[in-house]
């Protein structure tokens, strides 16, 4: 493997941000090439016949005219939009879920060759609907309602959990930890969190120099520090750790999240596809994925609707100015319907997304945060379009959650 090689492999790895909220970092680093390849998919896909919504009554999709509606607050469903700021200022939301928070990183040189992804967040305060700036934390995870996010002090891995209160900034209870802790996530009803464990920081970078002479850098490729999870008890701060025997397919940063009914957790595994996953019990075997969530992928945040009857997939077309992902039979992995949007990101509710779509009439990919409905073609534009960096640690990612 080449340099060029591992610094792609390392941009992958480098999806360090929430597992349940856009896991797709690394992948929209290299959205250019994945736009070819999907655009000669897409011309023959276009030779098809449409796909009749069958399973569970889903109507194919309207003619959408009128593509893109911007608007303040849209409707009377709690929808708040400012499609004239990027990153956000105040409170993007739709249906059941809202923006809780996004973030920036950058890595921090510590020595000669190494180096540390350091992530700055902006937190929702509910009091003002604003995002506030705050440097405290290396990670953050918001639970379902809104009211209390679970935060990791700067330097990783952590020996104590905070549980932040949102509305006061401050930490209402800390949860010491035996092993050291790198990433976290609530479970779908919020009475559980899981915490990953790791040897050692799982954002170290080493410097490395490519045959053409650009500086880049990656995490140790086919390792990690990895050790295991501990669930716990949100209430009571208690919960018990399993270990997890290390495998060659598991980057530097590898985080669990739980399954939907909370009784398994999974983390990504690289492969050969896109979006593997890998299920453990909550002793930390390897099981199956359960039947529901056995057609999900890793890097599709948006995962099973909330009445679990549908299941959001990846990109599968697109057209001037237009994405479209699939929509899939969660038990038989089957497409139903195409809906609009490069990546789907977070349910609204059971037939409305939001998902990064990319802005009309750019040569350059500039996604912005839109409101897609299953069955039509239209779109509400939430946030402004995210403009391309050199450095895209330095593009704001979004963290949703249940409010």
């Amino acid at each position: 493997m080449n340099v060029e090689e591992l610094v792609r492999a390392s941009l992958r790895e480098q999806a360090a941000g929430q597992p349940s909220a856009g896991p797709g970092f690394a992948d929209r680093v290299l959205a250019a090439r994945r736009r070819s390849r999907t655009r000669r998919l897409a011309s023959v896909a276009a030779a098809t016949a449409a796909v009749v919504a069958v399973a569970v009554g889903v109507p194919l999709l309207d003619s959408g005219k009128g593509d893109v509606r911007p608007a303040g607050v849209v409707d009377g469903g709690g929808t708040s939009a400012h499609p004239d700021q990027s990153p956000p200022r105040d409170l993007i939301a739709a249906g059941d879920v809202a923006l809780a928070a996004y973030y920036t990183s950058e890595i921090v040189k510590q020595a000669d060759d190494t180096g540390v992804v350091v992530r700055t967040y902006w937190l929702l305060d509910p009091k003002t609907g604003t995002y506030v700036k705050t440097t405290k934390w290396s990670y953050v995870a918001v639970a379902p309602g809104m009211k209390t996010a679970a935060v990791l002090e700067q330097d990783l891995p952590a020996r104590r959990i905070g549980l932040l209160d949102l509305a006061t900034g401050k930490v209402e209870r800390w949860i010491p930890v035996d092993q050291g802790v790198g990433g976290l996530a609530f479970s779908h009803d919020g009475r559980k969190l899981v915490a990953t464990t790791y040897g050692e920081n799982p954002d170290l970078r080493v410097e490395v120099t490519s045959t053409s002479g650009e500086v880049g850098w990656m995490a140790p490729y086919g390792r990690s520090s990895r050790t295991g999870f501990r669930v716990l008890d949100v209430a009571s701060g208690g919960g018990s750790w399993a270990r997890v025997a290390p495998r060659r397919d598991v980057n530097g940063r590898e985080d669990f999240a739980f399954s939907r009914d909370g009784s398994l957790v999974f983390s990504r595994i690289v492969g050969e596809r896109d979006g593997m996953q890998q299920y453990y019990d909550l002793l930390g075997n390897e099981v199956a994925a359960p039947a529901k969530e056995r057609y999900l992928r890793w890097d599709v945040g948006a995962r099973l609707s909330p009445d679990g009857r549908l299941a959001a997939g990846g990109l599968t077309k697109e057209v001037p100015d237009k994405s479209y992902s699939a929509i899939r039979d969660p038990r038989t992995g089957k497409e139903i319907v195409k809906v609009r949007g490069a990546e789907l990101l977070a349910w609204a509710d059971d037939k409305r997304l939001i998902a990064w779509e990319r802005a009309a009439g750019s040569e350059v990919y500039r996604p912005m945060l839109v409101l897609v409905t299953i069955g039509s073609d239209k779109v509400v534009q939430l946030s402004g379009p995210r403009e391309q960096t050199e450095d895209p640690g330095r593009q704001w990612e979004p963290v949703f959650a249940e409010r």
